[in-house]
């Protein structure tokens, strides 16, 4: 399995929703194992972004069909990056 890191900003319906229902945030975890990936790690952070989520899925193609189909929803938009495990990243440069 690859990882992927997703960084993603709430909407004001997203918004709306995660206030009104916070488990929310939960069921699309559940609807991304159901996609083929799995959440590593989620966070909720301040700034200009509102979480960062750590994924694993097999292939770059399921990684960007997970963040496609959360984002048309239009409650979230979503930056989806290709993460390398540092060790792995310092053998490839030997």
């Amino acid at each position: 399995m690859k990882t992927f890191v997703m960084i993603s900003s709430l909407t004001s319906q997203g918004a709306r929703t995660i206030k009104t229902k916070p488990e929310r945030i939960k069921e699309v975890n559940e609807e991304v194992e159901k996609m083929g990936g799995k959440i590593l790690c989620q966070y909720a952070i301040l700034g200009p972004f509102d979480f960062i989520t750590i994924i694993s899925a097999p292939d770059e193609k399921t990684a960007a069909k997970i963040s496609l189909e959360i984002s048309q929803r239009g409650s979230v938009k979503i930056t989806t990056y290709p993460a390398i495990d540092v060790d792995e990243f310092i053998k490839s440069l030997k």
